[in-house]
Order: structure tokens, then sequence, then C-alpha cells
């Protein structure tokens, strides 16, 4: 069996290494998914010495099982929808718009919680790596992908300690990096990987932004 990390801040040390090689990078700069990903990121940016902040994405659950991700939505306005799922289950439009329209308020809510009065980073022309604490279905990494390609940005970089082996090579595909640090199988779920896994608090998440 593969071995678990401790804990966040263990991981992120672990990836870390694995990046050493965009120590140095001009223009680099450390995005975090929040809340999970921050800790994780933050190990990241120290060690390359590079700027840490947030890239906010908000999965969409399935109307009635909300634990079930059907697309995700990030920072800038952008959507990305498993239409599959959609037509397999018979969602409307309108049920779509309605989870689509109550996540939103709670992106921009964290994103205010998160940044205070800061505007979200200028990521035109620079090498972003975008960290997560795993990948497990890979809907929230691929909205973020998707609006960080969007913006411009020069390399796209995808880094997390642990991912299912299939969504990995998913996301490989669509970026001009990935690391993942460790990819077991079976997967089953991105906390099975961790010895703990508690939740990231909104202010662990304001104090480690504060820190970097």
């Amino acid at each position: 069996m593969t071995a678990r990390f401790r804990n966040r801040v263990d991981a992120g040390r672990i990836l870390a290494r694995a990046l050493a090689a965009y120590g140095g990078t001009p223009d680099l700069l450390v995005l975090a998914l929040p809340r999970g990903g921050v800790p994780v990121a933050f190990e990241v940016a120290r060690t390359l010495r590079a700027p840490l902040d947030v890239f906010v994405v908000r999965k969409l659950g399935m109307p009635g099982h909300e634990e079930y991700a059907i697309g995700a939505i990030a920072s800038g306005g952008v959507m990305v929808v498993n239409d599959e799922a959609v037509q397999a289950f018979g969602i409307t439009q309108a049920e779509l718009d309605a989870v689509a329209s109550e996540e939103r308020l709670e992106l921009e809510r964290r994103e205010r919680s998160y940044r205070g009065g800061r505007p979200p980073p200028d990521v035109r022309g620079k090498t972003v790596i975008l960290v997560d604490d795993g990948l497990a279905t890979g809907s929230t990494m691929r909205a973020a992908v998707a609006a960080l390609r969007l913006e411009g940005v020069r390399r796209l970089v995808v880094a997390v300690p642990t991912g299912a082996p299939e969504t990995c090579d998913e996301i490989g595909a669509l970026v001009d990096d990935l690391i993942c640090a460790i990819t077991p199988e079976p997967f089953q779920a991105v906390g099975l990987w961790y010895e703990d896994f508690g939740q990231t608090t909104d202010e662990e998440v304001r104090d480690l932004l504060a820190a970097s």
C-alpha cells in the first residue's frame, strides 16, 4: 500500500520537492484551490519563493444529490458542465441555472472573504502552478484550467499530492505540465491518502495568504 501523507503541510513539502525545477522561473505564481489546496500550496510557494493567491472554484452538485458533481464554476464566470450526467439524470436548464446561481454567490463570498479589497491576481503571460490537495473526479480542476486559459497564462502547471490515475491523465492532457506525487490504485477518495484530512477553515486560508 502506498504511504499516506501525514497532513496537508507534509503533502505540500513533498509536492514542493517534485516542483523544484520551477524555482527561479520568471513571473511564477502559485494559485491554490481553496480551501484544502491552500495549506498545500503555501508550502509550494514558500519553497519556490513565489507569490501565493487563491483561485476560487465551486462544484455544481446534482439537485437532490449535491455530493455528485455535474460541473463546476470558477473565478471569471467560467462554467464547465458534465453534459453526459446532465442528460442521463434529466436535469433541466432551469435546475442547472439555479444550482449555478447559488454557487456563484458562495464563490463571490469566498473571494471577498479571502482577499478583502485586493483584486484577483493578473495571470496574463505568467507561469502558473495550480495546486489542490488531490484530484478525484477533477471537475473543479477542469473549471479552473478552462478559466485560466481564457485569462492568458503563458504556462499552466497542475500539481497535487495525490490523484486518481485516470483523472491525472485527463487533466494532464489539458495543461503544459502535471505533477501528481502519488497515483494509488484503487484510489477511492482523496482523504484516504492523508492521516489527517481535517477541514481547512476560512480563517486558516486568510492566515496563510497573509503569511505568504
